[in-house]
């Protein structure tokens, strides 16, 4: 590796174990296949071990064209494969530039482990190219704000104590990004392979379940009749016990917008979601309008504004009971008559063997209350706003067709990535599918824009490309970046990146016409998206109408070994669902515009 010699030259030792080598060799007994970042020279150490790691089989450096796209990536990576995330970049603006993709991890709870470099020792404090020590751009400060842990490694011997720590902080409840920042010449300096240490450690989670709890929510469950259910984005690995759960005692259930991803959208007990573009049989569900309701199970959810619609008294109130394994998020439902915190397949397995030793008695209006609705065009028993538009041939192509189309078409399976803006609220309302099984990804904590083309490419290169990707953005996203595109190329990977192009900010658009406000600041101006795909040396298609949309062969474009960008031209004048947000907006009654 390389080695600074007593007099100040450098030098490439390949037979010395560095303090880099040793950071790989973590991440190698963990399983971890790719590293995403972008190179530059104080990160140099890391990427020599990462180079002879790659040539034995180990983990191996993805290059991004941007280190926000690079910590989207290791998102996407972290979601798809339930290992931690890594990404890295150079000190100074490598470092800053990482830092939009981390909030968005550390907002939405993904594990995440960020490596980022420092100039040498010596040099803090100097006015150096690019120090970002203490003494200067405090790189290690900024991250302490999006990370559960920011350290810097101030001498080669803190290094692997330092590493472990984030390591077992970063998958810990609640999971979330972490950062370690070590100076060049720590990276370089010669180390001692660990052979001492329990990786299998590393991996564990620790889970406390409150036991009492769980037998006070088994009491109130049997005092009661109609019992909806509202589950949030946090139920990952219990899904299959909530819906059993849901199944023994008949109860309805909703989800958030990014709750959707856990449950069959055909079960005839889904009611739909309720929140940020909703489905109003989820929110008359919850309005209760005839008193039925005898207690409401928030499952799994951060209760945060565009999944409680606002944090609506509809579903935050006494009839609350709140079971997460966050103990933050019970700080959103201090009201509520019960908080169960702990591992949530631990306590539906538990609830469910109780539960189903008892014979329950239902009440009479219990069968109305549960009551099966009419099957919408997508096969779910979910209201759609103007579900006309699902069957429209109109063009442009109105959005609400296309989404229903996707819901049919795509293949079992299919990793469907949704960028913030116009993009969530149409799939959240229109994109249904029979089980998602978690292949349904939005990141809206923190709601960054471009977020889905890396994290998309994170979680192609985790499945070697052997899934079907989609990533569905907006124009506006996508010309943040754009250039991402090229690393699935580069990479071989069979994904579709499908381009909403209606020359405008949408969300922007429709917020400021929906608030009264000043019209300003969304043009985008025409532009060919298929015709940059195809100078970067990627198929483009464009599809104009509703009958080139159906002559897309998605069989074909997942089966390639390169990915295909869809430039589908879609009704800039459709109003997406989102007054909520508009409303949410508003301060003191004045009219206030969402972002993009």
């Amino acid at each position: 590796m390389s080695m600074v010699s007593p007099g100040g030259e450098e030098h490439i030792d390949m037979d010395v174990f560095s303090y880099a080598d040793l950071i790989v060799d973590y991440i190698n007994q963990m399983g971890i296949e790719f590293v995403f970042g972008v190179p530059g020279g104080a990160i140099e150490p890391l990427y020599n071990a990462l180079a002879i790691s790659g040539r034995f089989g180990g983990a191996k450096a993805v290059v991004a064209r941007h280190e926000a796209g690079a910590a989207f990536m290791a998102d996407g990576y972290a979601r798809e494969t339930d290992k931690l995330g890594v990404c890295c970049a150079t000190t100074g603006p490598g470092a800053t530039n990482l830092l939009t993709g981390v909030s968005a991890a550390y907002a939405d709870n993904v594990p995440m482990l960020v490596i980022t470099a420092q100039t040498p020792l010596p040099k803090f404090g100097k006015r150096a190219l690019q120090d970002s020590s203490c003494t200067a751009i405090d790189t290690v400060s900024m991250f302490r704000h999006c990370c559960k842990y920011s350290t810097l490694v101030s001498h080669h011997e803190q290094l692997e104590t330092k590493l472990i720590s984030a390591i077992m902080a970063a998958r810990n409840e609640p999971a979330g990004p972490v950062h370690i920042s070590v100076p060049s010449d720590v990276l370089r300096s010669a180390a001692t392979k660990p052979s001492t240490i329990e990786y299998n450690a590393l991996r564990n989670r620790f889970n406390l379940t409150d036991h009492g709890a769980v037998e006070r929510m088994i009491y109130e469950l049997k005092q009661v009749n109609n019992v909806i259910l509202f589950i949030g984005d946090g139920c990952k690995g219990a899904s299959e016990e909530i819906m059993t759960f849901a199944e023994l005692i008949d109860a309805p259930f909703v989800t958030g917008p990014m709750g959707k991803r856990w449950v069959d959208e055909t079960h005839h007990l889904y009611r739909g979601v309720f929140g940020f573009s909703g489905h109003e049989s989820a929110r008359k569900l919850l309005r209760d309008e005839e008193g039925k309701v005898d207690l409401v199970i928030a499952i799994g959810a951060a209760l945060g504004e565009l999944g409680t619609a606002g944090w609506t008294q509809e579903l935050i109130n006494g009839k609350l009971i709140h079971v997460d394994s966050r103990i933050e998020h019970f700080t959103r439902s201090h009201m509520a008559k019960l908080h169960v915190c702990g591992h949530l397949p631990s306590i539906f397995r538990i609830i469910n063997e109780k539960l189903s030793r008892t014979k329950r008695h239902w009440s009479k209006d219990h069968s109305d209350f549960v009551r099966e609705g009419k099957r919408n065009v997508n096969g779910c028993f979910t209201s759609l706003l103007h579900e006309q538009k699902c069957f429209s041939n109109d063009n442009p192509i109105k959005p609400q067709r296309l989404f229903s189309y996707l819901s049919r078409i795509l293949p079992e399976n299919t990793r469907m990535f949704v960028d913030a803006g116009n993009a969530w609220a149409w799939s959240i309302q229109y994109y249904q599918r029979p089980e998602h099984n978690g292949t349904y990804h939005l990141a809206m904590g923190f709601g960054a824009m471009a977020w889905a083309i890396g994290a998309s490419v994170g979680s192609a290169a985790a499945s070697r490309g052997k899934l079907p990707h989609v990533c569905v953005t907006g124009d506006g996203s996508y010309l943040m970046s754009a250039q991402e595109i090229t690393v699935a190329k580069q990479l071989n990977l069979p994904m579709v990146f499908m381009i909403l192009n209606d020359s405008v900010l949408g969300m922007v658009m429709h917020g400021q016409r929906l608030g009264g406000a000043e019209e300003i600041g969304f043009e985008l101006g025409d532009i060919d998206f298929a015709a940059m795909a195809e100078a970067m040396g990627i198929q483009g298609i464009v599809v104009n109408t509703t009958e080139e949309l159906e002559a897309v062969d998605f069989g074909r474009l997942f089966s390639k070994n390169q990915p295909t960008l869809i430039d589908v031209r879609i009704d800039r004048e459709e109003v997406p669902p989102m007054a909520d947000r508009v409303k949410g907006l508003a301060v003191n009654g004045s009219s206030a515009t969402p972002g993009g």
